[in-house]
């Protein structure tokens, strides 16, 4: 399972997730999105790469990045299903305390 938090945690990753949840896109386009460095962008790629959300396919020197659909879709649910869990957890303690009082 991939990291989600760690994936998710920084807004510029987060961009370029929703950058190519629609359609590839190369890498330039990408870089072209932000006011960073071309070697930021690139370690961003390289973390959302590692935590497998981003598929890449090298056509010659170009680097073209999309979502990894399955991947993003199984993590996604996974963190749904976790931080429903806790705030569950968290609103049976407040009912439990709340109840505790009266």
């Amino acid at each position: 399972m991939s990291d989600m938090y760690r994936a998710i945690s920084d807004p510029i990753r987060r961009k370029i997730l929703n950058m190519v949840a629609h359609q590839e896109l190369p890498q330039l386009e990408i870089v072209k999105a932000f006011h960073i460095s071309q070697p930021a962008v690139k370690k961003h790629l390289a973390i959302l790469l590692e935590e497998k959300l981003l598929l890449e396919r090298r056509e010659g020197k170009y680097c073209y990045y999309r979502l990894n659909t399955p991947t993003f879709q199984r993590g996604y649910a996974e963190l749904q299903q976790e931080l429903g869990s806790i705030l569950e957890n968290k609103l049976s303690r407040l009912k439990q305390y709340l109840e505790e009082d009266s």
